[in-house]
């Protein structure tokens, strides 16, 4: 149960981060926890894919639940093994049966769990997105771009292709940072045949789809000659995708839209992917404005499950939470 101050006392007391993680809003993430041992996207939800899988990475990143609520993770663990369907991908919910772009995002927690077991599962996942290509970079699309008026397209690298949030449809930033980063942790010998391909591709379309000056936006840079205004989420999942190039000039232009705008983010959500991409960064100058008690004050934030799970993160172990072992 959470404790028994309400928004309004929270609001007036100065409470660090870290204490606010395991005070108030893990206890939040436990007690929301369905009985088949997964999460929706505001507690008492029906259990989904994506929700359970931000509230499995937040939760695994405090020692106080491995220590002493192990049996949270191991149901959590149940149910996303139990979702993935006989293809090997994982869908947005139990109805549908074709997969989608969570497959990356259980692929990637699944692999911090660090458990063998699951080395088979998380393998028939990572199958499953480096056969998923997207229609709109295929040769006859490609052709028909090539056909017609040019103003009618964006520009961009035709040769980029990246991932989608449905299967074979279109490229888009989100979907294509979150397959790089299920990639990018799995050792080169237990990846498919086309995993380095996928991930140079994947990697050219991100840079391609830069908004000019730095950011990215979840689709084109430009649209019909205007250029995108670049928002803070897809940026940060951008970021953390390409930060094996730091050195890259869309990298540091890109880092400094950030360090820039963060100090002007309202949204709890974008705040604590703002700090856990500075911070993956080694960006650790910046002065936070606000903490998360004040955004839960301002937002009640502990009523969506992911912005709960992102807070915990940012608070709790900003620095290694991307990979396992807490290496980046």
């Amino acid at each position: 149960m959470v404790p028994s101050a309400g928004p309004a006392l929270i609001a007036m007391e100065s409470i660090p981060d870290k204490v606010f993680a395991e005070n108030f809003s893990a206890p939040i993430l436990r007690g929301a926890q369905n009985n088949d041992g997964g999460w929706g996207f505001h507690p008492g939800g029906s259990s989904r894919v994506e929700s359970t899988c931000w509230a499995l990475k937040a939760l695994m990143s405090l020692e106080s639940t491995r220590t002493n609520d192990g049996h949270t993770i191991t149901r959590a663990l149940s149910f996303l093994t139990a979702a993935q369907l006989p293809d090997g991908s994982w869908p947005s919910v139990s109805e549908e049966k074709t997969g989608c772009w969570v497959t990356a995002l259980a692929c990637w927690v699944l692999e911090g769990a660090r458990e063998k077991k699951y080395s088979q599962v998380i393998a028939s996942g990572l199958d499953w997105i480096c056969d998923d290509w997207p229609r709109d970079s295929g040769w006859w699309q490609r052709t028909l771009r090539r056909l017609s008026s040019a103003k009618q397209h964006p520009k961009y690298n035709d040769a980029a292709r990246g991932w989608g949030w449905t299967p074979g449809t279109s490229s888009w930033v989100e979907p294509t940072a979150f397959a790089l980063l299920a990639l990018e942790n799995r050792p080169g010998s237990q990846l498919p045949p086309s995993a380095q391909k996928r991930r140079r591709l994947g990697e050219t379309l991100l840079y391609d789809r830069m908004c000019p000056g730095g950011g990215w936006n979840c689709g084109n840079p430009e649209v019909y000659g205007v250029a995108g205004e670049p928002l803070v989420i897809p940026t940060a999942w951008a970021l953390l995708a390409l930060r094996r190039y730091p050195e890259r000039r869309e990298n540091i232009e890109s880092l400094a839209w950030m360090e820039k705008n963060f100090s002007s983010i309202q949204a709890p959500g974008s705040y604590a992917l703002a700090r856990l991409c500075l911070a993956a960064y080694g960006r650790n100058g910046i002065a936070d404005t606000a903490s998360a008690n004040d955004f839960h004050a301002r937002n009640q934030s502990l009523a969506s499950i992911p912005v709960v799970a992102w807070m915990i993160l940012a608070a709790a172990n900003p620095r290694n939470w991307l990979a396992p072992g807490g290496k980046n």
